[in-house]
């Protein structure tokens, strides 16, 4: 059964460790990251985009999918099926389906408007016994062509917010989306550390976890982070391994062009990461 992500979160930051937040795109995605999660026996969250909740036709099929998987593989580990950079219809759209957690997306807005729908949604995630993150200075990353470089937020800002009665925070750290550029700063740990001291047991988040070196990681862990979002990563590994498959010619040898044997290569590429990443997080045997 899913669970809100609240209970892990606090657990993770209590225990300085962080869970992992997988992005999924599909069944096979899905399977992958499930299975390792419960190999491992670490919590996990599973992340859906507005855009890849729209590619599998609605979060109504995310939910069936993720609640009939849960089931039939027997999964005991906490999962939570959280909205990932929700925009504010979409989060009341996944209320309604059935997830059991949501991110809204409020720092495009001014901070006060993200401040008032925050709050909004505060009322509303409350009543579903689901877990809402709420954002505060944007997360760069390529749009359009141009790479932003990823704000730092400010932290009088993120304590407003976390006030709110939100359940984790993502602040922009200099944390970007997508493959790091060459020029890229790192990311600002004298911020992470401003908005820890006044945030408190707040778990906060870390977006763009593709590309920051382990040594990062392990150092914002210990400054608060409690949740690192991964998609490009094994979206990354899954297209490789699928390459590999491939130029190999082995989609023409038997039946090779079989799709459960085509997209194998790349769900097992999928569950190395993701084991990967869950032990530098630190989360197995967590559960």
């Amino acid at each position: 059964m899913l669970v809100n992500a609240t209970e892990m979160l606090k657990k993770a930051k209590a225990g300085h460790y962080a869970v992992g937040q997988f992005n999924i795109n599909n069944l096979e995605w899905t399977k992958a990251i499930l299975q390792t999660a419960q190999e491992l026996n670490s919590p996990v969250i599973l992340g859906v985009s507005e855009g890849a909740g729209k590619y599998m036709t609605g979060y109504k099929t995310v939910v069936g999918m993720v609640n009939g998987m849960m089931e039939e593989l027997n999964i005991t580990v906490p999962v939570a099926l959280h909205l990932d950079h929700g925009s504010y219809d979409g989060c009341l759209k996944c209320v309604e389906a059935g997830f059991s957690s949501i991110m809204f997306d409020g720092s495009h807005y001014p901070i006060d408007e993200n401040v008032a729908k925050t709050k909004e949604l505060v009322k509303i995630v409350a009543e579903h016994n689901m877990s809402l993150e709420a954002e505060v200075g944007s997360i760069g990353g390529e749009e359009d062509g141009v790479v932003g470089m990823g704000e730092c937020a400010d932290p009088e800002e993120c304590k407003r917010v976390a006030d709110l009665g939100i359940n984790f925070l993502a602040a922009g750290i200099g944390n970007i989306h997508g493959k790091y550029p060459a020029n890229w700063q790192g990311l600002s740990f004298e911020t992470l550390d401003a908005i820890q001291k006044l945030t408190g047991d707040m778990p906060l988040v870390l977006h763009g976890g593709t590309g920051i070196p382990a040594d990062m990681i392990k150092k914002a862990i210990s400054l608060g982070v409690s949740k690192i979002n991964v998609n490009t990563e094994c979206q990354l590994a899954f297209a490789e391994a699928t390459r590999k498959y491939i130029e190999e010619g082995k989609d023409q040898q038997g039946k090779g062009y079989d799709p459960r044997k085509l997209l194998a290569p790349g769900a097992e590429a999928i569950k190395a990461t993701v084991k990967e990443k869950m032990e530098l997080f630190g989360s197995v045997n967590k559960a």
